[in-house]
This record gives C-alpha cells, structure tokens and sequence, in this order.
C-alpha cells in the first residue's frame, strides 16, 4: 500500500478542544475498535490525558473473534482498565458504567465523606469511527449524539447525561503521522480512514492478502478462492460474484467495494486483525 498519511485541520483543532476541557473531567474514555486495539490506539491521546484515570473500551466486539478477548487481557496486563463491548447491545451498559464507577470510586467516596454528591464527568475520545457516539448513546439511553458508519461524522464537542455521570462527546482524532504502516492498513481496513483519501485498489488488495494469511478459510468459504496473489484472489472473487464487464473484463472495483464491505460488515466472520504482540508494543 501506499504510505498512509491522514491529519486534517479539524482533528487539530479536536485536539486542542480536548486539551482545554480535560479540567473539566475526571476520566477518560478512550473508544478502541475490538478488531485493531493497537491500530486504533492514539499514543498522543493518552499522553493529552496525563493523570486522568483512563478507560479502555473495545468497542464493536461483535465483529471480532475470540482473539480480542486474548488482546484486552493484555492490555489489563499493563495495568489499565479495559472492557469489550458492543455498543449496539444494551447488555454491555453494565459493563462500562461498571468499569467507570470503579475509576472514580474513591473521589466519590471522599466526596460523600464531606457530604457532597456530585456528578463525575468523562470525556470520550478515539481516532474515528470506532463507535464513540454509538457508545454515547447507548450509555444514555437514547439517542443523543450523532452517529454515522463514516470517519469524521462528530465535529464538535457535546455534553450528554448518563445517570450519576456527564460524558463529553469529542471528535475522532489520529496522530499527525503514522510510523507504523502496518497498522494503519488496518484502520484504513476497518473505515477509520476516510475512503475518499485513499486508493480502494490498495485498501482492497491489502485486505485480501491479509485475510488470505490469517483466515484463508474464511475467503474460500466466501467467495471460493484459495490462495494465489492478491490480483488472483480479487478475480476470483468478480468470477463468483459474477462483477464482469462487456466483452468479459472483470469489474475490479465493484469487486473491491464488495470485499471491503463484506468485510466491515462481518459478512466473512469475526475478524480481529491485530495480533497479541502488536498490543504489547503500545503502552496503554
């Protein structure tokens, strides 16, 4: 793939927001996407965080196999706070109000001590579209804050109530460059990268010889092909889909957007893309 380069004006301007409304917090929730937590892990948030008490949700767990189960414990392991969720199903509301009560359990307490009841506040951040405002909405119970299967749908901050807690919704943000290609390929595969930046013959590609090295028998139930390069798997892909043009060309693209969109979609199974080593290599 080409290198990935993704930074503009309005994440900076994200990032200053955040960094003149942390005060006003006492946590941080920081959205991973389940399916690439190293990937979708902003080192520059977590440093804008500072002493915060920090919150890992791994969200859109629906999507990935059991090998994120494996990557949160992992990042627990390095002593923070972590759960995986889906935040499209009520079930997982206990889990991360849970998760935060613990987070903020001792200045509620000090607080009760002088007799104070107060509402704690979490700002909630990540790199795009990895369900921050679907998170937002589910924690408040209705639907209070814009979601979209785009990168780049929240603009602006926004305060929402949830029960004993506010939560400040936050545009995604990426850092201004990526040194590791490798997982920025998995955000450009997840929809964290905006598709009108990128080449969909590389994001497709790239996704297929992936896949084709992880879950081969995922392509092969799917689509019936087994191996071979990348070019090779997306023309069987058109073959079995039957994508072909007038006088037998295959239609390439909509080969492409089908794989690409089969894939965000689950339609080849739960996916999880990072690997155990690619998590141990981020300090959460």
């Amino acid at each position: 793939m080409k290198t990935i380069q993704w930074f503009p004006g309005h994440m900076m301007k994200a990032m200053r927001l955040m960094e003149q409304h942390l005060s006003l917090v006492d946590g941080v929730i920081f959205v991973l996407d389940a399916r690439c937590p190293a990937a979708s892990f902003n080192p520059k948030l977590k440093k804008l965080a500072n002493n915060k008490p920090v919150l890992y949700v791994l969200n859109k767990g629906d999507l990935a196999d059991e090998r994120a189960d494996n990557l949160a414990n992992i990042i627990r392991a390095q002593g923070a706070a972590a759960v995986k969720i889906n935040a499209v199903n009520s079930g997982s509301r206990r889990s991360i109000t849970g998760a935060m009560e613990k987070l903020v359990a001792e200045k509620r307490e000090r607080a009760l001590e002088k007799g104070q009841s107060r509402v704690f506040r979490f700002m909630v951040a990540g790199v795009p579209n990895t369900g921050k405002s679907t998170l937002i909405n589910l924690l408040a119970g209705s639907r209070r804050a814009e979601t979209g299967d785009k990168a780049g749908v929240t603009r602006g901050k926004q305060w929402v109530r949830c029960d004993e807690f506010e939560l400040l919704d936050t545009p995604g943000t990426m850092p201004p460059a990526f040194g590791n290609q490798y997982l920025a390929a998995h955000l450009a595969f997840v929809g964290s990268l905006n598709d009108d930046i990128l080449d969909i013959d590389d994001i497709a590609l790239g996704l297929l010889k992936e896949l084709s090295e992880k879950y081969p028998a995922r392509l092969a139930e799917r689509y019936s092909v087994s191996g071979g390069t990348p070019l090779e798997m997306l023309e069987g892909v058109c073959a079995k889909r039957l994508f072909v043009l007038r006088g037998g060309e295959y239609d390439y693209e909509r080969g492409e957007r089908a794989v690409i969109d089969d894939f965000r979609k689950g339609k080849l199974g739960r996916i999880t893309l990072d690997t155990a080593d690619d998590v141990k290599g981020c300090k959460f």
